[in-house]
């Protein structure tokens, strides 16, 4: 059986790599360690539940062997009994090992930062804007990750024409990366004064955080600028020229930030969101090369693709990708969104399965 013999292949390595994070050259060595201990949790989930299967067989032959062997009636009935019920354990326990087979994405350990965007909708569109803000901070908290932000764009209302920022912690990466596309809510909008219901649009962006050794960025590729940061009504606005605006002159992406009143701390953070949005580049490019069917997975990352409506009167939320809807917006809007990004990670598994 194939899967038998790449599931023992893997724990031969699984053993192989216990041994490598004990080795002293391997322990002084930080980006070959945090890679080996990442391959080493996996290889454990996989082994774990490989045992568990084996185990499982096993008993299975063993009780077939008694009801076979069997001459007492009522022993017989046991054994039969016995049997059906450690069978019935069989299929999910395989669908589960073949699941864990599918490989790890190597960036799903990564930070990440998302960008937010209002589109159609005007005012309430921004609005929209930062109730996923939002959200998204809710669920991280339940998580307990850290946000930052990076960069903000409010208007008058409170709501945001732009919001970027980093969230950082344990498989962010994993856990938010089919967010990306269009998001669409159907509401009234407080700015409406006849009740009726108005259809906006939000555009969300995904981002896995690059460090310095995924993105090589030379100096000379740089024009930086520093000029007065401008707040929304007066606010925030600074006296110094502390903002920061970085301009990667080979694909002409432009980054600004203005949020910290440190010159230096503006283009750190203006410098992660260049490297992020040069690995994005060069993963779409990437992806771009393969098969039709793959851009059409969950995971495709289109941001002009409408993923998701948030629709208030009626009380749901729809992901159209994989049409699931909850009829609980309320709580969703609340960072409650393990059911949906539950059923979107089984879908991409899925998907990467019949690949």
């Amino acid at each position: 059986m194939k899967i038998d013999v790449k599931l023992e292949g893997m724990v031969k390595r699984y053993a192989e790599v216990e041994k490598l994070i004990a080795d002293p050259d391997v322990l002084n060595d930080k980006k070959l360690y945090k890679e080996l201990m990442m391959e080493f949790s996996h290889l454990g989930e996989v082994v774990a539940v490989y045992n568990n299967y084996n185990e499982l067989t096993k008993n299975i032959s063993d009780a077939k062997d008694m009801f076979e062997q069997e001459e007492d009636q009522e022993m017989k009935d046991m054994a039969r009994e016995e049997l059906k019920e450690l069978e019935s354990q069989l299929e999910p326990l395989l669908q589960e090992l073949q699941l864990l087979l599918v490989p790890k994405d190597p960036l799903d350990g990564k930070n990440i930062i998302m960008e937010i965007r209002a589109g159609t909708g005007g005012d309430e569109a921004a609005l929209f804007a930062a109730d996923l803000y939002r959200m998204y901070v809710r669920y991280a908290e339940t998580k307990g990750w850290k946000v930052e932000i990076m960069s903000s764009n409010e208007n008058e209302l409170g709501g945001f024409k732009e919001v970027i920022f980093s969230i950082s912690g344990k498989n962010v990466y994993a856990n938010f990366r089919y967010e990306s596309g269009g998001h669409r809510v159907q509401r009234i909008p407080i700015t409406e004064s006849n009740g009726r219901i108005q259809t906006s649009a939000a555009t969300v962006a995904v981002l896995p955080e690059a460090e310095e050794a995924d993105v090589e960025i030379k100096p000379n590729d740089l024009k930086i600028d520093v000029f007065r940061s401008q707040g929304c009504g007066g606010q925030s606005v600074n006296t110094t020229d502390s903002a920061v605006r970085i301009t990667h002159l080979p694909t002409g992406v432009v980054v600004t930030c203005q949020d910290e009143k440190s010159q230096l701390k503006n283009k750190n953070k203006a410098m992660t969101v260049l490297r992020s949005r040069l690995l994005e580049a060069e993963l779409e490019r990437v992806n771009s090369e393969r098969s039709e069917d793959r851009k059409l997975q969950v995971g495709s990352g289109d941001r002009s693709q409408r993923i998701r409506t948030y629709n208030f009167p009626q009380g749901r939320v729809t992901d159209h990708r994989i049409n699931f809807t909850l009829y609980k917006l309320d709580s969703f809007m609340q960072g409650n969104m393990d059911e949906m990004f539950s059923a979107l990670k089984l879908s991409a598994q899925e998907d990467s399965l019949k690949q």
